[in-house]
């Protein structure tokens, strides 16, 4: 039977899947027991989101890469992309991470503890370092010394991009890239800039955090998680708005408990390349 695609529900077993659906720039390919959606530069990678049957998706996916150019890159349940890959010896894993979300705000408390490790900061997809600073402290407020979470005007993206330059250089969010919608920060009290997180790839059912860093001198303080609840809150009051998630990668297994403490459920997924 063929996906009624037009009908999927962003609530369901793939809510990924209806993500991609809304991205910019979107194509669809579908047959029986499968469809796929080709989503240029969605959250930085060229991805096709899949859903379906393992063999039909084979067999589509062949179809798709004769019609597309670039380095598109299937993208899925974990357990998806391993069946698809396991078809399709041109293609090989490149990545297993988390997606993470959550359907109800993050409130107070979510985390009272530092997550300690190297500082390496959470990874996003296909190995890169990707977009969440470890979460730490307390999620509802910032910390002693410092002002609460808060949107930033345009005028402060500078100050953005001078703060992941110098500590989150992997970030896949940067101020004016493509659907980087909106900045929140935490200022000290004298104005300085200690961390930000920003609001990205959205669509209207599903909000997206990404670009979480705080500077290395301000960690510890709970910085991180202040700005991923007030993000997540502020998206959530979107009308429309079913979830807000973040990709993290799924060996960080620091990142993904910190998210886990605040309340965000966890979803194994994968992505893969052509050899």
């Amino acid at each position: 039977m063929a996906l009624m695609i037009d009908k999927v529900d962003p609530n369901g077993a793939e809510p990924w899947f209806g993500w991609a659906l809304a991205a910019r720039d979107a194509r669809v390919w579908r047959r029986p027991g499968a469809a796929v959606v080709a989503c240029p530069g969605l959250a930085h990678w060229d991805r096709l989101a899949m859903s379906g049957e393992p063999d039909a998706l084979a067999g589509l996916l062949r179809t798709v890469y004769t019609e597309i150019d670039g380095d598109f890159r299937p993208f899925g349940s974990e357990e998806l992309v391993t069946a698809v890959v396991a078809r399709m010896p041109e293609l090989e894993v490149s990545a297993r991470f988390a997606w993470m979300e959550t359907t109800d705000p993050l409130g107070p408390g979510g985390t009272e503890r530092s997550v300690g490790g190297t500082g390496r900061p959470a990874g996003g997809a296909e190995g890169a370092a990707g977009d969440a600073e470890r979460p730490t402290g307390d999620a509802g407020r910032s910390a002693g010394g410092t002002q609460r979470a808060a949107w930033l005007a345009e005028d402060a993206w500078p100050e953005v991009t001078a703060l992941i330059e110098s500590d989150f250089p992997e970030s896949y969010a940067r101020p004016g890239g493509l659907d980087v919608r909106r900045w929140a920060g935490i200022r000290d009290d004298d104005g300085t800039l200690l961390a930000v997180a920003a609001e990205a790839w959205s669509s209207a059912e599903i909000g997206f955090v990404a670009g979480v860093a705080t500077r290395a001198d301000a960690r510890g303080r709970g910085l991180a998680a202040a700005l991923c609840t007030f993000v997540t809150n502020e998206q959530l009051a979107a009308p429309d708005r079913t979830r807000v998630a973040l990709i993290v990668d799924y060996s960080n297994v620091a990142a993904v408990s910190a998210y886990t403490r605040m309340g965000l459920k966890r979803r194994p997924v994968a992505a893969a390349r052509r050899r």
